[in-house]
């Protein structure tokens, strides 16, 4: 039987009875500094405050003599001098096949009233990114059940794709519908800084027929900016052990900005200068460490989705134009498109997925190409055509593409329960390219 030593390393400090200790000194804003112990930055500390239970710390960083700590709950109780001792050991997360349809907080703990999970194993909540150099090379396309994705945007085993939008515009309908839809063994939800009456709305609508296999971590908008950036690395880290399985997994993580935001709030309060539009440079260091964590390894693959939030649906403020660079592809939903009652409401022209050309077959991807143009013909037209100046015979192609037009929409449009298999969206694709017969 193979034996995990990570695991009895851990088992090994923790049975220690040498305590590190030390002493809180200050208590700012968001962070606690503390004379001693002798930490690392990433290593958890517990600072007592009888009668209450202690609170739960990591360590950011140093100022002279002494540590900063971030604390993973409310700070009520501290008071200088409070004892602080080490756990000598970063955050870590049980891990196991008792972990599907349940429900955690932030840091991998069960939330949802059902009792301890099974472990089978730990895994490290921080961990590096697989070797470059030995992933193996994407080659296999993963349906979502979406249409508008799986015919015009396909996407691969161990892509990552960013999902931006504004609010409102249907990002959570959306992850609930390829949770429910994909191709994958498992689906990881990562719901980060969501309302808290969001969050079993999530569960109970739209993950409905998908829980079985499926894996939450929730961290509310109300709990703290550690408590957030956490939740978002212990879903990468669970989404790991089912890939280290041989599983495809789906990750999906809603919302990347406000995981960002969370950073945010810890970068400031430990004295990082804010840079830019008042981001830190710890937010744009942290997001590759995220995000490079999906995707192929020796056995098993994560492909990730994540949204973005755009405020004022600017696709070029901070965090969306950093994630555009590190992610493989994007979806945009679009405000005008959801306004018409159209959903789900993505602008196929302003999406791409930087990974279709690998996974699809040549007759998928020339139809994919065919309906594209006449997407584009139509919208050179649009505006012609509501004020009624548009002369029919003047452009061949957007003749077409506005006798198209309605059985795109048709295609494009799909009911939040609906269901397609792949075979059938790139069946109907190839239909309506042939149909409208326009050359790539």
């Amino acid at each position: 039987m193979a034996v995990d030593l990570s695991t009895l390393v851990e088992a090994v400090q923790e049975a220690s009875d040498v305590r590190l200790t030390g002493a809180v000194s200050r208590v700012v804003g968001l962070t606690i500094e503390s004379t001693g112990p002798a930490v690392r930055v990433g290593d958890l500390v517990e600072v007592h405050r009888p009668p209450a239970e202690p609170l739960v710390a990591e360590v950011v960083g140093f100022r002279e003599r002494s540590a900063i700590l971030v604390p993973l709950g409310s700070a009520e109780g501290v008071a200088p001098g409070s004892l602080v001792v080490s756990r000598r050991r970063p955050l870590r997360v049980t891990v196991g096949k008792a972990l599907l349809s349940r429900v955690l907080d932030g840091l991998g703990r069960p939330a949802d009233g059902r009792g301890p999970v099974p472990a089978e194993s730990s895994y490290p909540v921080d961990r590096p990114a697989p070797d470059p150099l030995r992933r193996p090379r994407i080659s296999q396309a993963l349906s979502v059940g979406v249409r508008a994705i799986d015919g015009l945007l396909t996407c691969a085993k161990g892509q990552r794709i960013g999902i931006f939008a504004g609010s409102g515009v249907g990002k959570s309908t959306l992850l609930g519908m390829m949770a429910r839809g994909t191709s994958a063994d498992v689906v990881v939800v990562a719901l980060v800084g969501e309302r808290g009456r969001e969050v079993r709305d999530f569960i109970e609508r739209d993950l409905e027929g998908a829980m079985d296999r499926a894996v939450v971590v929730a961290a509310t908008s109300d709990q703290p900016a550690m408590v957030r950036v956490k939740a978002a690395f212990v879903a990468t880290a669970i989404a790991e052990f089912f890939r280290d399985q041989g599983l495809d997994v789906l990750l999906m993580m809603d919302s990347l900005t406000r995981f960002s935001y969370a950073q945010r709030e810890i970068g400031l309060a430990a004295g990082e200068p804010p840079a830019t539009r008042g981001y830190p440079p710890s937010v744009f260091a942290l997001l590759p460490r995220l995000l490079e964590r999906a995707g192929t390894a020796e056995r098993g693959s994560i492909t990730g989705f994540y949204t973005v939030l755009v405020d004022g649906d600017d696709l070029n403020e901070p965090i969306a134009d950093a994630s555009r660079a590190i992610l493989d592809g994007h979806v945009v939903l679009s405000r005008s498109i959801a306004e018409r009652q159209h959903y789900p409401a993505i602008d196929v022209l302003a999406s791409i997925s930087r990974l279709m050309a690998e996974v699809a077959e040549p007759s998928h991807k020339e139809a994919a190409a065919r309906v594209r143009r006449l997407l584009a013909a139509y919208r050179d037209v649009e505006d012609l055509v509501h004020i009624g100046a548009y002369v029919r015979g003047s452009n061949p192609v957007a003749d077409r593409a506005l006798d198209a037009r309605p059985a795109i929409d048709r295609f494009l449009q799909q009911g939040v329960f609906e269901r397609s298999s792949f075979r059938e969206t790139v069946q109907a694709l190839a239909d309506l390219a042939a149909w409208y017969g326009v050359e790539p």
